[in-house]
């Protein structure tokens, strides 16, 4: 499923593609009651894909009413847990199936390289979804301690109908991140894709159904975060949210539940996330390649993205020259070249707030070039602290570096953030390592590596990137469920006493 194909037969099969572009409500595509609809467009050619059904508060009031009556009735939350595990095992196969379709279709609606859309993003969609699918039957209940006159099961329960807000950033991963747990939980689904990016929602939702999923349990509605994700996050019938992208939209749907029926909220949001490397650290070349990785991968448009390379002095020469050398073979292009690692961003807005962080004066090590859509591999030296670029998220392929003295310095400027997404230190100190990770506050910390942990672990920040649950990990689980204590009183009558 990963093999490249070359860069014409992945432009065959941009030209062969039949593309969604109604809402999936209820097992079936359907325009938006009101008729309307909108462009999705190529970040990298400005070419319109298709017109997408515009959906807005009526849509989401008949999704949730369809998604209602398949949980009520059954369909899906009640089935037997072995029966649902086959359905999301035959949707992964689909996935797996379509792969190139679905890669190209990512690509041309993101901007994102076919070459992390094929090896990456859809790999890990199927295996997220399988992973979810076989844990179904293998989580257990509890019974807890009581007297010999009673039984207390501590039982989990499918927590109804959830709104699903996905970012534009991975739109086939983050999907499968949420859908893989709240289905495998038995709960039916409202999906609200990113604007920007909606075609593989709607691809995956036609897939489920193909798979045996019933009508009404996955649906996806397209449409603005006025018209459709607040009117998900004011809804009196559904019963959780759980929302993946900007700190400042997710303050807007705890406000939303705590106007409406204070459904629980789950939020994962941004970051600025610290790369510290110290002078004791060993390998530079592997250290520096994962730096760029951290920063560059996704065009930076990851959450998780090292954006902020806190090096110790005596190391920084000899580290910055390797990092250097290795973004310059990140090739930037066409994303349907499977050579080039780096794509256009997602939309022209974004494009322009990107640059809003260049400005005159900066000491530019590589880079600082952008132009329709496009932005080069950016290296940024600071001394000052308090720079914009240094403090807030860019959500782009700019790598801030910074230089301290001292261990303990490093850990304190790495935790000089409103964020706590993730975090990585470099060092040969096995102390220093697992101190360094104990201090900074990030919900993931990995040592001599950028990454995140896998699907097996929890995925989730601290401080302004979010609380309320994870993804990934048996702790997904724990977003789309309710725990329900069931006392069961087994005296004999004689002996029972009132109290």
């Amino acid at each position: 499923m990963t093999d490249l194909l070359t860069t014409e037969e992945y432009k065959a099969i941009a030209k062969g593609l039949t593309l969604p572009n109604g809402a999936f409500i209820d097992g079936t595509f359907r325009p938006a009651i009101s008729g309307k609809t909108f462009d999705t467009t190529n970040p990298a050619t400005g070419d319109v894909l298709a017109n997408i059904a515009a959906c807005d508060a009526q849509d989401v009031d008949f999704a949730v009413e369809r998604a209602r009556d398949a949980f009520e009735d059954g369909r899906w939350s009640r089935i037997h847990p072995g029966e649902r595990k086959e359905v999301l095992l035959r949707l992964a196969k689909l996935i797996e199936r379509n792969a190139h379709e679905l890669a190209v279709m990512e690509s041309l609606d993101s901007g994102k390289t076919i070459y992390d859309c094929q090896t990456v993003d859809v790999p890990e969609t199927v295996h997220c979804i399988k992973w979810h699918a076989e844990l179904i039957d293998k989580i257990y209940d509890q019974v807890s301690p009581a007297s010999d006159n009673h039984i207390a099961m501590v039982v989990r329960e499918p927590v109804g109908v959830v709104g699903l807000v996905l970012p534009w950033n991975f739109p086939l991963l983050m999907l499968a991140w949420k859908i893989g747990p709240a289905l495998a939980a038995g709960c039916s689904v409202i999906v609200k894709p990113a604007l920007e990016t909606t075609l593989t929602a709607l691809r995956v939702a036609e897939l489920a159904v193909e798979a045996g999923l019933p009508a009404g349990v996955l649906n996806v509605l397209p449409g603005s975060g006025s018209a459709v994700g607040e009117p998900i996050g004011r809804h009196m019938d559904i019963d959780a949210v759980s929302f993946t992208g900007s700190t400042a939209t997710g303050r807007r749907f705890l406000g939303y539940a705590a106007e409406s029926n204070m459904k629980e909220v789950t939020l994962e949001m941004g970051g600025k996330n610290p790369a510290v490397v110290l002078d004791d650290a060993e390998n530079l070349d592997r250290v520096a390649a994962h730096i760029v990785n951290g920063a560059f991968w996704n065009m930076g448009e990851n959450c998780s993205a090292s954006s902020r390379l806190i090096v110790q002095k005596g190391v920084k020469d000899a580290l910055m020259e390797r990092v250097v050398a290795h973004a310059r073979e990140w090739p930037m292009g066409d994303p349907l070249d499977p050579v080039n690692r780096v794509g256009a961003l997602v939309s022209k807005a974004h494009f322009d707030k990107v640059c809003s962080f260049f400005e005159k004066g900066q000491k530019v090590l590589l880079g600082g070039k952008a132009k329709d859509g496009f932005v080069e591999p950016t290296i940024l030296d600071f001394a000052d602290r308090n720079a914009r670029p240094v403090r807030e998220e860019i959500f782009g392929p700019v790598l801030s570096v910074l230089t301290v003295e001292t261990f303990d310095e490093a850990i304190a400027l790495a935790n000089d953030t409103e964020y706590g997404l993730a975090a990585s230190i470099y060092t040969a100190n096995v102390k220093k390592a697992l101190r360094g990770a104990r201090a900074i506050r990030a919900g993931t910390v990995t040592v001599n590596s950028f990454g995140e942990g896998d699907i097996s672990t929890p995925f989730g920040g601290f401080k302004q990137s979010g609380f309320g649950g994870r993804d990934n990990g048996i702790h997904a689980h724990d977003q789309y469920t309710q725990l329900k204590t069931i006392w069961v009183d087994l005296s004999d009558d004689a002996d029972e006493s009132v109290a």
